[in-house]
C-alpha cells in the first residue's frame, strides 16, 4: 500500500478534528489552527505540519498549570508541571494522530520525537484513558 503525500491544505481538516479533540472548544480549535498555518511554508511536508502543530499546542497550552493552589507553590515545580502536561499532550496528540490521521507508529515517532516503542504504549495507554473519559462524560 501507498502512502500518498498531503499537502498543507490537504491536512487542513485532519489538524481541525486534533485541534478540537485537543482544546475541546471552537475558538481555541481556531485559534490553534490558525497558529499552526501562520507557521508553515507552502510546500511542508506531512510530518512538518503535524510537527509544528504539536509545537504550537505546546506553547499555547502545555504551560498552563493546573496543580497549583498558589503561585508560590507553583514557582519550584514549573519544569515538572511543564514537562507533565507536554508528556500528557503528546499521549492524547498521538492517539488521535493514529485514529484521525491514520498515521503508523514510526510517523507519530517522527513527529513526537519519541521512540516508537515509547509510542506503542502511550497509544496503549491513551486509548483505555480516553474511553474512560468518554464514558464519565456520558454518564454525567
Amino acid at each position: 500500500m501507498t502512502h500518498l503525500k498531503k499537502t498543507p491544505l490537504d491536512l487542513l481538516d485532519d489538524i481541525y478534528s486534533l485541534a478540537y479533540w485537543m482544546t475541546g472548544n471552537e475558538k481555541d480549535t481556531a485559534d490553534l489552527v490558525n497558529m499552526t498555518y501562520v507557521n508553515l511554508h507552502g510546500s511542508a511536508a506531512e510530518t512538518d505540519v503535524l510537527k509544528t502543530f504539536r509545537a504550537c499546542y505546546v506553547d499555547q497550552y502545555g504551560n498552563e498549570a493546573q496543580l497549583c493552589i498558589s503561585e508560590q507553590d507553583c514557582r519550584p515545580h514549573v519544569t515538572l508541571l511543564e514537562k507533565f502536561r507536554e508528556w500528557s499532550a503528546d499521549i492524547k496528540l498521538s492517539v488521535l494522530l493514529s485514529e484521525i490521521s491514520g498515521l503508523k507508529h514510526e510517523q507519530i515517532a517522527e513527529i513526537v520525537g519519541k521512540p516508537v516503542e515509547t509510542i506503542r504504549k502511550w497509544l496503549f495507554i491513551g486509548r483505555r484513558i480516553m474511553v474512560k473519559d468518554m464514558q464519565l462524560k456520558a454518564s454525567a
